[in-house]
């Protein structure tokens, strides 16, 4: 039975991919930093779809962390053939505000952690008959968002990585999608420290991780270049390539500045 290893998978979009994985057959490895909630997740996978189910609690934030993770995942599974680099988030609020700790921090794992465990793991998906790799940006990667900049632009680091790699890998058995959702109802928010406003501005719009999981590997077993679930979501990155960048930020803006203190 092959393996899946997958970031970010004690709740959210994480742990619905976790499910949709188990779901169609793959057993599971999965890293967050609480170990109890992955405990939990791995013993529902494990009761509802009869696969098998590994957890390691880590902060990818710490330098060593991907490669521990990579360590961990070889000696686990011989047979790993998919790579969901999930975990990351985001900082809302003025870039010189926000302590340059927490955002090196975010960078460090929305970036620099799926770079160093795909590099890591590349061997092992290689010789797999058919292996995948999803990184999931947002659709935030498709411009830049003021109050949000770095995490934007985190995310167009990784959409544009996707890209280069695919083509790099593209006569390997190794296929790579990115996924870009929009608002979902996850703990995004809180993490990020946005107001209530602007939450209840997000939640008139999101979609379920349930919805943007099943959308996510069916597009990722398709082999599709990126994927952005929802159709508000793809007519408005779509959008972004026509409008002046100008007025993309300050629209961008216009929503995100009016609910900072």
């Amino acid at each position: 039975m092959a393996y899946a290893l997958v970031t970010g998978a004690s709740r959210g979009i994480g742990q619905a991919i976790a499910t949709e994985l188990a779901r169609r057959g793959y057993s599971l490895l999965l890293t967050a930093r609480s170990e109890d909630a992955l405990e939990k997740v791995a013993a529902q996978l494990r009761q509802q779809h009869g696969v098998q189910a590994h957890v390691l609690a880590l902060d990818l934030a710490a330098p060593d962390a991907a490669a521990r993770l990579a360590a961990w995942a070889t000696s686990q599974a011989q047979d790993l053939a998919v790579l969901v680099n999930n975990a990351g988030y985001g900082l809302w609020g003025r870039f010189e505000e926000l302590s340059l700790e927490e955002q090196q921090n975010m960078l460090q794992i929305n970036m620099m952690v799926p770079v160093a465990l795909t590099h890591a793991l590349l061997p092992s998906l290689r010789r797999q008959p058919k292996a995948y790799v999803l990184n999931v940006a947002s659709t935030a990667a498709y411009q830049a968002v003021p109050t949000l900049t770095l995490y934007a632009a985190s995310k167009a680091f990784l959409l544009s990585f996707t890209r280069g790699l695919r083509y790099e890998l593209r006569d390997s058995p190794v296929s790579v999608t990115c996924l870009s959702p929009g608002a979902t109802t996850t703990d995004f928010a809180n993490r990020a420290g946005m107001s209530a406003g602007l939450q209840e501005v997000s939640n008139k719009v999101s979609m379920t991780p349930e919805q943007v999981a099943k959308a996510a590997v069916t597009a990722l077993f398709a082999g599709e270049a990126e994927l952005i679930p929802g159709a508000l979501n793809k007519i408005s990155a779509t959008l972004t390539g026509f409008v002046p960048k100008a007025v993309t930020e300050k629209i961008a803006a216009g929503i995100y500045e009016k609910h900072l203190k």
